[in-house]
């Protein structure tokens, strides 16, 4: 037999010195055991009786422990907020830890009681609200650089400490328990809703003044500082900052996913292209300059002068290119002085001009603004008649301005025409012209709504712009609204609310558009200038009834059109029909809740106006940024968003909330201003035209 076959091994042992080392911790844990168990039954007595002692004595320490770690606790989440957002306090404005040692009033009531927060912006400053009824706390120690430039309108800018917060943490309490006794102190001090006092005895720090050049160009800029309320009386500042709250939110949206394009689709956070020529930032110029946001009004300023081109082969519409681009660039120049947008305006101004190219002088409704030719609609040889004669605030200001009369000679011209046009019924006009021949076309209808609305607005404003000279204007104004109690003018069976409807062949239709809404801020604003006193009695019935149609939604949002009921019964005064419970965020009613307060300082319409802010801010705004057109006002659990954002949101409803709240009559005085039917300021002239 063979001896058996001898077997060699080489043992290697292989380890990552980087790796865990193995420890045989199951081994370790089992010899504790055993050690534990190998103690004598008065050693783990007494082992066991230490242990419950400093567990006891633990115990008796714990509440001072806890307040120390959850006062470095609340520091820390502060400093965490501070770092994704620093912000500025406005002007006049004390922290809470400065006024805990005095009498301080109790938080601002309203929907939104909100913890201000600081986010660096820039070089500015602006203070947001981070949330609906968030606790106000005392902020930290926080070493923060001063910015010397303030955001933020300037009657609310004003340079300012950060108080001791420790000291605020242990007076915080005294102050909760002193509110109900200090409620005569409101008188001398204000409440903000981030919880801060705002000094009733503000200034204005107005912004830099801009030279023009031109001294030829009447009139001259306004001067920014109108443009800011001197004084924040009691239960304003709330109002105002909420108006600048929504455009911020509005604007990120559009900042962050449709800078330069026209129009926000906040849902599906992208953009929406009509003309390619930025008609949300364009629109939205002069509002950011009057509601004092310096850093946007810069950002979308430097876009204008480096991104904005109008040579490029798109057509356009010459009614909405003229009330939001042109009537935009003009309401800038005007506020501002900055020529960039006078000479934008002129470049826009001339591209236009080959729509008035007509048989009938009656101007196409679309325009190639790079090849320079013009057509009607591909499906008709008609333009509508509010198109047509809804351009001449512009046009006109555009020829005193560079003092080239051919702007206001073409838009003079159509006035003319339409003033001696048969086919009217006591001032009412039809909704279509022909290009060709000059003549109305669809005749018998005849509604103050969609595709007719501004032509009557244009009448009494191009009357006010010309100093009150030209008789036409004025004559064609009067009777149409004569013509609009003769044959428009009804009210409902339930509860009497005055509206206005539609005429269609000599057939009554009780349908009112939301556009409708302008209408009594209109016939305010005549009687203002002196017309007849009963114009303003009907506007405050029509104001009342357009405040109904939001009123009694569950949304608290109008819909775009409503149905009256005549019948006299105990049902509802509105009625709206499937396909027209949409609103898409217009501006009519604020419109003319601002010209009714304005003119009578009833704070009825400021409260009728924050109710409508409010249901904006809980039915359209958009987490991310913007807010949504909706589909159903009747809805409020599913008002199904319809992913738009209108560029007159930001242009034109945002900025009546905030003339509406503000206090200051000199803010855009309407003795030297005029708005055009995109909300776009436009100097009334002196003195008549040449």
């Amino acid at each position: 037999m063979y001896p058996p076959s001898r077997k060699d091994f080489i043992s290697l042992t292989l380890s990552d010195l980087h790796g865990p080392s193995y420890n045989n911790g199951k081994h370790r844990r089992q010899s504790c055991w055993r050690k534990w168990k190998q103690l004598s039954r008065l050693q783990r007595s007494l082992v066991l009786f230490l242990l419950a002692l400093l567990l006891i004595f633990g115990l008796l320490t714990y509440p001072s422990v806890t307040e120390q770690w959850r006062g470095w606790s609340d520091r820390e989440h502060l400093l965490e907020l501070n770092d994704r957002d620093v912000t500025d306090l406005p002007r006049g404005v004390k922290p809470l830890a400065d006024v805990v040692a005095g009498k301080a009033p109790p938080p601002a009531a309203g929907p939104y009681v909100r913890q201000a927060v600081e986010r660096d912006v820039g070089g500015g400053a602006v203070v947001e609200p981070r949330g609906p009824n968030a606790p106000i706390m005392p902020k930290p120690p926080i070493k923060k650089k001063n910015f010397p430039n303030k955001r933020g309108p300037p009657s609310l800018q004003k340079d300012r400490n950060i108080s001791d917060t420790i000291r605020a943490e242990k007076q915080v309490q005294e102050v909760v328990r002193k509110e109900v006794l200090e409620k005569e102190d409101k008188e001398k001090k204000i409440v903000s809703w981030r919880g801060a006092i705002i000094e009733a005895d503000q200034t204005t720090e107005p912004p830099p003044s801009v030279n023009v050049e031109d001294a030829a160009a009447p009139p001259g800029p306004a001067n920014p500082a109108d443009t800011v309320p001197p004084q924040v009386p009691n239960g304003t500042v709330d109002r105002l900052e909420a108006v600048c709250d929504a455009f911020r939110h509005a604007w990120k949206g559009y900042k962050d996913y449709a800078w330069g394009h026209d129009e926000l689709k906040p849902i599906s956070r992208s953009f929406g292209e009509w003309f390619g020529l930025g008609l949300t930032l364009i629109d939205s110029l002069d509002t950011m300059w009057i509601l004092g946001l310096k850093e946007e009004f810069a950002e979308a300023r430097d876009w204008v002068e480096k991104d904005l081109s109008f040579d490029k082969n798109v057509d356009v519409n010459l009614f909405e290119t003229t009330i939001r681009v042109l009537g935009g660039l003009l309401s800038t120049f005007h506020l501002t002085g900055d020529r960039l947008f006078l000479e934008r305006a002129k470049d826009l101004g001339s591209r236009l001009m080959p729509a008035f190219k007509t048989p009938s002088k009656i101007p196409f409704s679309d325009v190639n603004i790079g090849k320079g030719t013009a057509h009607p609609p591909r499906w008709t040889s008609d333009s509508t008649l509010a198109e047509v004669t809804s351009i001449q605030l512009e046009f006109r200001d555009l020829s005193r301005l560079t003092q080239d009369p051919q702007y206001q000679e073409v838009v003079n011209e159509v006035m003319k025409l339409v003033h001696k046009l048969p086919g009217k019924q006591d001032g009412l006009v039809p909704m279509f012209i022909n290009t060709n021949t000059g003549q109305f076309t669809h005749k018998g209808v005849f509604t103050l709504g969609a595709r007719a609305d501004s032509y009557y607005e244009y009448l009494l404003k191009q009357w006010i712009q010309g100093g009150k000279t030209e008789d036409d204007l004025l004559e064609d104004y009067l009777l149409a609204v004569d013509g609009v109690r003769k044959h428009l003018v009804r009210q409902t069976g339930p509860s009497k609310l005055t509206f206005v409807g539609e005429l269609s062949h000599s057939r009554f239709n009780p349908k009112m558009d939301h556009l409708v809404c302008f209408l009594p801020g209109t016939l305010a604003l005549g009687a203002h200038n002196g017309l007849p006193g009963d114009h303003m009695d009907l506007a405050v019935q029509l104001m009342e009834t357009c405040h109904q149609m939001y009123k009694q939604m569950e949304t608290g949002l109008s819909p775009e059109i409503v149905h009256f009921n005549l019948q006299a019964s105990d049902g509802n005064d509105v009625v709206v029909k499937p396909a027209d419970r949409h609103n898409l965020l217009r501006p009519e009613t604020v419109e003319s809740l601002f010209y009714m307060y304005r003119f009578t300082k009833d704070t009825k319409y400021r409260d009728w106006g924050w109710e409508i802010l409010q249901s904006f801010n809980n039915y359209t705004k958009v987490p991310g940024g913007g807010y949504t057109s909706i589909n159903n006002v009747r809805d409020p659990l599913n008002p199904g968003p319809r992913d738009k954002m209108e560029s007159f949101f930001l242009g034109e409803t945002l900025k009546y909330f905030y003339l509406l709240f503000s206090d200051d009559p000199e803010l855009l005085s309407l003795d030297k201003y005029i708005f055009n039917t995109e909300a776009h300021v436009l100097p009334i002239w002196p003195s008549a035209p040449k």
